[in-house]
């Protein structure tokens, strides 16, 4: 039974991302100050641009292609890069790395030549090109706020983000090109962000650092950036596992658990998480939960942590199952949210259909769908 809701619900999840529109919000075009404070960014709705909304999506996409289970994505994905590559890529920043994730593994599917080279320059200019903080940190470099070819250099900073849009894809091209210099530096990323957003009092992360402050920003404990490590750090180790020295796994696998045991003490009873973790008067928030769910699952079938964790993550999937609408929708997502200097920030930031709320939705499932598969085997 369980499994055929589980298809269903991927089926209809999937459909809406692929054909996700931006939603009715009057003049978001016109996005003031205020609006763009609170995610009202014009890329981040829909499934056409080519940003880390749109390429958390895509990476959701290939994921459940994977469990070969559902329909061939294959000419959806082709359609997509060439048509953005087609009308001219936006500006390199952390954000506009996040589609190459997908595009690494097409890379071997279509053997196009345009799509290789677009992986490798990227990855080059990682390296070389992409300004660094002090201690030689990934500066978290976005996308201008209006227009595709402006920055927002975000100077000094470090964001858990990063994490999961660069640091995997720079890895991932290590990996596939047998690059010890880039998978080092992946792997040296992952562990200067645990350095300086890394809360040892509780074993949650911050949203960001700033090294010209010194500090935390606001010092809130952000869900879908906690997330961002929850799920990523699992795909990174699934990604570098035979590359990583033994202590140095070790490390951050025990921020890994460290993580998951405060997460499950903050679990609402619904199976959900806060969009600020420790703080139950913020809004219950899907995509953050998801991502939650599918590294906790993830760590489980690694044998990463424990089967007691089990009921955590089965709770959880049952959230997300509550926040599926009957045509594939997921509700409850939070937009795009900069770093804030005050719990009010997170709080005010829109509630929105999102591209990566799809995704990360489609992650979690797919995650849950391949537990119960190995557990009808084992049975």
């Amino acid at each position: 039974m369980q499994r055929k809701i589980l298809i269903e619900k991927l089926s209809k999840v999937l459909e809406k991302l692929k054909n996700l529109q931006p939603p009715q919000i009057a003049d978001i075009e016109n996005a003031n100050s205020e609006d763009l404070a609170r995610g009202v960014i014009v890329r981040d709705f829909g499934i056409e641009e080519w940003d880390w909304p749109q390429g958390v999506g895509l990476y959701g996409i290939n994921k459940l292609q994977k469990l070969n289970l559902l329909e061939n994505n294959n000419e959806f994905f082709y359609n997509w890069f060439k048509k953005n590559i087609e009308r001219g890529l936006p500006t390199k920043n952390v954000n506009t790395t996040t589609p190459l994730l997908t595009l690494i593994d097409l890379c071997d599917v279509y053997k196009d030549k345009e799509f290789e080279e677009l992986c490798l320059e990227w990855a080059e200019w990682l390296m070389k090109d992409l300004p660094k903080t002090k201690e030689n940190g990934f500066q978290h470099v976005t996308s201008a706020l209006h227009g595709k070819d402006g920055l927002t250099l975000n100077e000094g900073q470090l964001w858990i983000d990063t994490l999961f849009m660069m640091a995997l894809f720079l890895n991932k091209m290590g990996v596939k090109y047998k690059k010890e210099e880039w998978i080092a530096q992946s792997v040296y990323q992952v562990l200067i962000h645990i350095k300086y957003l890394y809360e040892k009092k509780n074993g949650l992360f911050y949203h960001g650092w700033t090294f010209i402050g010194n500090n935390n920003f606001g010092e809130v404990f952000w869900c879908r950036g906690n997330s961002w490590f929850t799920l990523g750090i699992m795909e990174f180790l699934e990604s570098s596992e035979e590359y990583m020295e033994k202590g140095t796994k070790e490390f951050v696998l025990a921020t890994y658990r460290a993580q998951v045991e405060k997460l499950v003490e903050l679990q609402d009873a619904s199976g959900g998480w806060h969009t600020i973790l420790d703080d139950e008067e913020s809004y219950l928030e899907t995509s953050g939960t998801a991502s939650i769910v599918a590294g906790i699952f993830k760590g489980i079938q690694s044998g990463v942590l424990d089967k007691k964790y089990e009921k955590v993550a089965l709770k959880g999937w049952n959230f997300i199952i509550e926040n599926i609408a009957e045509d594939g929708t997921v509700l409850n997502v939070s937009g795009g949210t900069g770093i804030g200097m005050d719990k009010e920030h997170y709080k005010s930031i829109i509630i929105a259909p999102m591209a990566y709320g799809q995704s990360l939705t489609i992650i979690a499932l797919a995650e849950a769908l391949k537990y119960i598969i190995n557990e009808e085997r084992v049975k």
